[in-house]
Order: C-alpha cells, then sequence, then structure tokens
C-alpha cells in the first residue's frame, strides 16, 4: 500500500465561512471513497483541495512524485466551438481514442445518442455533462475525482459506470474518490466512507450501508441528544438489513451487528394497512389504461399499453433517458390525451405532481416561507403525531433563517425540499413524483422517504435513483421499446431487459396515420398466438389478484414465527404444534408463488 496523496493541517477559509480546519487526511494505493454530508458542508471543496484546483489558506497537499490525477467537476471549460470528437481526442493520450477497444466502449456507451461532428455549442447540459465523463474515463490516471458523476445518466448507464470503476483498476491499484447523492453506487463501487460536517472529516469503513450501521452505533455510544435522527437512521438501516434481494444476496456489512441494532425496529412501512388506508380514499378504482398508444413526431412512444393503477400501489417507472417516462405520466393524469386508446380515471382521484422543474413555486417566489405555511392547514397527521407545516420543513433541514427567508433567496435545493412538502400539504390522494431526489443530500433524501413511507394513497415514482426506487416502491414497470412491462425483480430484472433489448432490437414502426380498429389487431394478434389487449388485461389483473395473496401470505408466516418466538421455549408440545403450523403457512406460500410465477410468465410470453 503506497501513500497516493496527502493533505497535512489544511485549513480553507471564505469572507463569510471557515470550511475545514486542521485537515489531514491520505489516499492510498486501492482507496475507492465515498465522500458524502449535507449539501454546503464542504464535499466540493473537499475534492477542489485535494486536486489542487484550489489553493488552501493553510496547510499543503503533497502528491506521490508519479501519481496522475483526473477531475470531474461539476462545470466543464468546453469551448462551444469545439466539435466532440475534438474534446475526445485532448484526453492528453499519445494514441488516438478510436484505436482503443475500452475508449470506443466508454464513448459509445456515454455517447450513443450524440454525433460525433456535433459542435458543443449545439449540445443539451445532460450530454455536455456525459461528453465530459467520457472523456475523463478515456484517459490513464493513476487517481479519479468524480463531482455527482451519476447526474444526467439512466439507471442503465449508471449500472455500467459501477461496473466500469470497479473493474478499471486491478485490485491494489488506482484510487478513486467520489462525490454523490446515489447511495445505491455508493455502496455498489465505495469500499471506505468520508462524512464531511462541522468543518472536518470523519472515516467510516465499508460502502453506504457500513456507514450507515456505524453511525448509528456511533451516536448510541456517544449518547447524543439527537434521538429524531438517529432513528431516521435507525429506520433506514432497518430496510436495508431487511429490503431488497440484492442487498441481501450481498451485504456490504456484519448483518448479526445490525440484527441487534434494529431489533426493536419496525418494518419501514405497514403496506396492508396503507392500501386499506388508500382503499378508503379512493375507491377501486383508480387509472385505468386501456389500448393505449402513442405517437410524437412521427415516433411510436409506446403501443397497446393496457395498465390498472389501484389504490395504495406503490410504483417505480424505470426507463432510458427520452424513452417517454414524462409523456406516460401526464397520460396517466389526463394532461396529454393519446394518439388511441383510453384513459379512465377514477372519480375520487385527485392527484398531487412534483415535476423536474420549479414552475410550482413562480407565483410565491417573493412570499416568506413561514408566512406561505400558514396557507396550509395548521398541522398534519405524520407517524400518528400531530405535525405543523413549519415543523415538517424543519424535518427537511430548514434553520430559523430559511424559514424567514422569501422563497426566491432559497438554494436549489431548498426550494426543491419546499416544493415537494407543499404537493404533500394539498393532500393528493394519488402522488406523482418525477425525480425528487434531485439537489438533495443523503440524509434529506432519507427523511423524503420516511415522509413517503406513511403516506396513504397511490404513488408513482420515476427516478433514476436506484436505492430511492427500491425503497419506496412495491412493484417496478420499465418503459423498453415501445411497451411497458412489469419488473417483478426490480432494477434488476430491468437491465436484464434492457440488456436483451439491446442485443436484440425490434424494429421501430413508423407512426400510425390512422387508428386501427380493435378488433382487427386483436385477430392480428391471434394470429400471431399472442394474447389480445383483452386478454392481457384480465391476465394483468390476476397477475395482481395473485401477487396480494403472496404478499397476504408472508405476512401470515410472519405472523406464525412470531408466535412460535413468543412461545414458552419449555412447552414442547406446543412448539411442536406452531412448527406444523409455519411449515403449512410457508407451503401455502410456495404454492401462492408458483401461481404467481406461471401467471406472470404467461403474460410476458403473451405480450412479448
Amino acid at each position: 500500500m503506497t501513500v497516493m496523496l496527502s493533505c497535512n493541517n489544511v485549513r480553507m477559509d471564505y469572507p463569510t465561512k471557515s470550511v475545514f480546519s486542521d485537515l489531514s487526511l491520505g489516499v492510498n494505493t486501492g482507496d475507492r471513497i465515498g465522500i458524502v454530508g449535507s449539501n454546503g458542508d464542504g464535499k466540493s471543496t473537499l475534492l477542489n483541495i485535494l486536486s489542487r484546483r484550489v489553493a488552501p489558506t493553510d496547510g499543503d497537499v503533497v502528491y506521490n512524485g508519479t501519481s496522475t490525477v483526473g477531475v470531474l467537476s461539476q462545470s466543464d471549460d468546453f469551448n462551444d466551438d469545439d466539435t466532440v470528437d475534438s474534446q475526445l481526442g485532448a484526453s492528453g493520450q499519445a494514441y488516438t481514442w478510436k484505436a482503443d477497444r475500452n475508449a470506443r466502449t466508454i464513448v459509445n456507451t456515454l455517447l450513443r445518442d450524440v454525433s460525433l461532428d456535433a459542435t458543443i455549442g449545439t449540445l443539451s447540459g445532460g450530454q455536455r455533462r456525459r461528453l465530459d465523463l467520457a472523456r475523463l474515463l478515456i484517459g490513464d490516471w493513476d487517481i479519479l475525482m468524480l463531482d455527482e458523476p451519476t447526474n444526467h445518466l439512466d439507471i442503465g448507464a449508471i449500472n455500467w459506470l459501477a461496473q466500469h470503476l470497479k473493474t478499471r483498476w486491478h485490485e491494489g491499484e488506482g484510487a478513486l474518490l467520489v462525490v454523490t447523492h446515489d447511495r445505491w453506487f455508493l455502496d455498489e463501487v465505495c469500499q471506505s466512507m468520508w462524512e464531511v460536517h462541522d468543518g472536518e472529516v470523519e472515516p467510516f469503513e465499508g460502502g453506504y450501508s457500513a456507514y450507515i450501521m456505524q453511525r448509528v452505533e456511533r451516536e448510541r455510544l456517544r449518547q447524543q441528544a439527537l434521538t429524531k435522527r438517529k432513528n431516521e437512521l435507525r429506520k433506514e438501516l432497518a430496510w436495508l438489513s431487511r429490503g431488497a434481494q440484492a442487498r441481501r444476496s450481498k451485504p456490504k456489512f456484519h448483518v448479526e451487528a445490525a440484527q441487534k441494532l434494529i431489533a426493536d425496529e419496525p418494518p419501514v412501512r405497514n403496506s396492508i394497512e396503507l392500501k386499506q388506508m388508500a382503499t378508503a380514499r379512493l375507491g377501486k378504482q383508480v387509472v385505468d389504461l386501456q389500448d393505449v398508444c402513442m405517437t410524437r413526431g412521427g415516433k411510436t412512444l409506446f403501443e397497446d399499453v393496457t395498465w390498472s393503477i389501484g389504490p395504495g400501489d406503490r410504483i417505480g417507472i424505470l426507463g432510458e433517458n427520452g424513452v417517454g417516462k414524462s409523456t406516460l405520466l401526464q397520460i396517466i393524469q389526463g394532461k396529454l390525451k393519446p394518439t388511441w386508446g383510453h384513459v379512465k380515471i377514477g372519480k375520487t382521484v385527485k392527484f398531487g405532481a412534483l415535476t423536474q422543474n420549479l414552475d410550482e413555486l413562480k407565483d410565491i417566489q417573493d412570499d416568506v416561507v413561514r408566512e406561505v405555511c400558514k396557507r396550509y392547514n395548521s398541522y398534519y397527521v405524520v407517524d400518528g403525531k400531530k405535525t405543523s407545516p413549519v415543523q415538517l420543513l424543519q424535518r427537511l433541514g430548514f434553520s430559523s433563517d430559511q424559514l424567514n427567508a422569501r422563497v426566491k433567496d432559497l438554494s436549489g435545493g431548498q426550494r426543491r425540499r419546499m416544493q415537494f412538502l407543499f404537493t404533500l400539504f394539498d393532500e393528493p390522494n394519488v402522488l406523482i413524483l418525477d425525480e425528487p431526489g434531485n439537489d438533495m443530500d443523503t440524509d434529506m433524501l432519507s427523511v423524503m422517504e420516511d415522509l413517503l413511507d406513511s403516506w396513504p394513497g397511490t404513488l408513482i415514482l420515476v427516478s433514476h435513483d436506484r436505492y430511492m426506487l427500491e425503497r419506496v416502491c412495491d412493484m417496478e414497470y420499465a418503459i423498453i421499446g415501445t411497451h411497458v412491462r412489469s419488473c417483478p425483480g426490480g432494477v434488476d430484472e430491468y437491465l436484464r431487459l434492457l440488456e436483451e433489448e439491446t442485443a436484440h432490437p425490434v424494429p421501430k414502426q413508423p407512426a400510425k396515420q390512422s387508428t386501427t380498429p380493435t378488433a382487427e389487431r386483436n385477430k392480428e394478434l391471434k394470429a400471431n398466438g399472442k394474447l389480445t389487449s383483452g386478454e392481457a388485461y384480465e391476465l394483468r389483473k390476476k397477475v395482481a389478484s395473485a401477487q396480494r395473496k403472496v404478499n397476504t401470505q408472508e405476512k401470515r408466516v410472519a405472523k406464525a414465527q412470531q408466535a412460535l418466538a413468543d412461545a414458552d421455549p419449555f412447552d414442547f408440545a406446543k412448539l411442536e404444534e406452531l412448527q406444523k403450523n409455519i411449515d403449512a403457512e410457508k407451503a401455502r406460500q410456495e404454492k401462492l408463488e408458483d401461481e404467481w410465477l406461471e401467471l406472470e410468465e404467461k403474460l410476458e410470453e403473451g405480450t412479448e
């Protein structure tokens, strides 16, 4: 292990704020470090100091004489008149990037929608960002420092980037420092964490999951007074330990130690209870899409989409950039009429939508935050307790000064958090969130997810944040080609389907000029051995019903297991009886799962 760079007794002062004082750190060969902390605490400043882009007020940053450093900042230094190809060739390499297979893979993956002859000035903000990342990755660096590398990447590209960084160097070689709010990415790529807070950098062993566990343990040992924050962290840790299959199959921290910490922590949400509450608010019908097709600009976005969204459903929508996720959300809300097909919205539905822009706040730009809060209810019930709008804003990190500031004077992240809460304050029963985690740090994301856990209604989430999708949603659907497909296996299944689609693409059909009668289309489908739209609709209802039965049976198994745990350990006859009951409930569960999988396979075969 060799020290690649170190900073010694570094102090960093700005005219209005001292960021670091007496900071000493080292980066060794083989380090894969994730950097987290609240917005404004100095994560980007730390990278700028370590990369020597900014000189500290005092102290030294020392490199190993042979180390080369590549840096991805949050803004680029491109000249608008330069071409994409010329910038890719400016990576400082002696060879042309086109002659290197790995470099070609990087460019083809990140810039598949960008012409190499295009000038920089014609690119969108997301395309410029991906060009900057590609330009960096095709270079040969000993140390990579990445500031928010997942911005403007979809889930497929984020997954690719994680695998690239994991295999870029041999074990024990190179070094990676990454600032990101993408918690799945941190867990997948990083082997240690630095938390930036209160002018210091606190190290943690392991990825994001291990970091959360250690924060809980350290706070318990220190017996700090920040009880509320600790409980939120414990709740997130409980989800990490009990949650998505991907985390159970590849743990990043000691499970037994984690289980002791969360022994008295209940599940993050009671899905059955929330569904009952949602049904009471919404009735049985929420939104039904029947044979929906959508064309725009001569391109078919969706075809033959039949989808029933029910009360209490918590749905994540997956898809690459530009496939039409936002368009689908508009169709679901009735804001956009499909080219053909029908959208039926329940009579009691009240939509609440959080969009990617901040247009909803335009009318209150000059108003004081605290005064705006008075226009809503005096309190809302959260986790069984009455909580005022001001208290909820404070829970999302608002200080007294920020509560007394005008909306236009808040940062983008603060306005994003306020926009999210104001959407909830309107008390919708169908909540649609389009990339709600933009501009939020990991702690604020955790608080947002905590609030959503107790929200009783139908939730539809579009996000490239894999962690948030797995944490908040109970089911995922993906836009693959021109179809909306169920992904019972979650994000992993989506990535597999996406890989298959990329390897064997289905030729895109030109937009239809007129509506083909449903009966005629059904005859064509029958001839091809495929399900008609009506048959697919009925089968989807059966799949949803089977899935609900499986969920209910899982609760029964858990209840039977709890009864065994609570029984007298010396009452052997009772223990034997309870164990037989567990075995019977598990057998029923396996049967229901088999039925569900059979229906799912039938649906997939009939709609492919």
